[in-house]
């Protein structure tokens, strides 16, 4: 006869492990000071900096060009530069090799690092959208399309940060990871507007997803529209070339 507190050995279900992993992930993330740093601090200093003080000339009110640049600036920040960092650290280290191990399978892990960047990237939208809220902000459009430009963006960032974080040294994604974040921040439509470069180098750098993300989130919270779908395509075209590449060549070990 069996007692009310039999073992019963074996995986927990598959939902259960992934969103275990997910909020594992998420934990670790919001308590490492580096990560809080470059996904919570910096895109909030920028935002008040650049809304407040005269240093780039836009069109219109600074706060209602600087919002959707900065939230694009936060996906970045989180899907991309913060993911690369800690999954290229946790492959050098062997921490990627000794989860493959066990029973949560590798898609699964990556869902569930996928889980705990949209929770971040969601908690970074309501604190940076108070703030800009705070400072004058007054959004308009269809909140339907802002997710979906969120979305598609983050598995575009998410999708090169993982290819980068698997297919180079920890120490180079380091470092290519926080050059790539700081050349965006310049040549990504986020602070600075791109109709202030040259026609040739415009055209290039409306092609790069932080770009994308930015001016369609521009349109959508600033000008109203419905849905940028060119934007929207650039970002998918991103999202599916970059996620079927990490999963190509993402080496474990």
């Amino acid at each position: 006869m069996t007692g009310r507190h039999t073992p019963r050995p074996g995986a927990a279900p598959l939902p259960r492990m992934i969103a275990a992993q997910a909020a594992l992930e998420t934990r670790m993330l919001l308590r490492h000071g580096e990560q809080l740093l470059l996904t919570v601090v910096i895109p909030t200093l920028l935002l008040v900096l650049f809304s407040t003080v005269d240093l780039v000339d836009v069109d219109g009110e600074r706060i209602d060009f600087l919002a959707p640049g900065v939230l694009a600036l936060a996906v970045l920040s989180t899907a991309f530069t913060g993911q690369a960092i800690a999954t290229g650290f946790e492959r050098r280290y062997g921490v990627l090799k000794r989860l493959a191990a066990s029973p949560l399978p590798r898609w699964a892990l990556l869902c569930g690092k996928t889980g705990a960047v949209l929770v971040t990237i969601a908690l970074q939208t309501v604190l940076l959208g108070l703030v800009a809220l705070a400072l004058g902000w007054s959004p308009h459009g269809n909140p339907l399309a802002v997710a979906v430009l969120l979305l598609l963006g983050t598995a575009a960032c998410s999708g090169l940060g993982l290819l980068m974080a698997g297919t180079l040294r920890a120490e180079a994604t380091l470092a290519a990871a926080n050059l790539v974040f700081v050349l965006l921040l310049f040549f990504g439509g986020v602070i600075v507007p791109l109709d202030d470069f040259p026609a040739g180098a415009r055209t290039v750098l409306e092609l790069l997803p932080l770009a994308a993300l930015s001016d369609g989130l521009r349109d959508v919270l600033r000008d109203g529209a419905a849905m940028p779908w060119a934007d929207a395509g650039v970002l998918a075209a991103w999202a599916a070339l970059a996620l079927a590449a990490a999963a190509r060549f993402f080496r474990w070990e």
